[in-house]
């Protein structure tokens, strides 16, 4: 069963943090690079951050030096820990294999406003 479930996000100020957390189902998360991507409001979804099976990382500019993706191989589960937050950070953020399988989760929405 394939299953993807996004968690953590909420409303934050400008400059403050947030950790987002994704429960993948093995078939998607083992052996996969992960990543995360994100869908501003009235955008297309996009990538912003990549973890590899061996934990290597890459990011999209627009995040590069402020979040940091991360999984838990025992657990099934990648991690996006996102600092300095800006208010064109808000979006809803989904995980997904990368390249992204078919189906997707329900995402979890982050607000970054004052």
């Amino acid at each position: 069963q394939v299953q993807l479930v996004e968690s953590g996000g909420g409303l934050v100020q400008p400059g403050g943090s947030l950790r987002l957390s994704c429960a993948a189902s093995g078939s998607i998360f083992m052996f996969n690079a992960m990543g995360w991507y994100r869908q501003p409001p009235g955008k297309q979804r996009e990538l912003v951050a990549t973890v590899f099976s061996g934990g290597s990382t890459n990011y999209a500019d627009a995040v590069k030096g402020r979040f940091t993706i991360s999984r838990d191989n025992g657990k099934n589960t990648v991690y996006l820990q996102m600092d300095s937050l800006k208010p064109e950070d808000t979006a809803v953020y989904y995980c997904n294999r990368n390249p992204p399988v078919r189906y997707w989760g329900q995402g979890t929405q982050v607000t970054v406003s004052s």
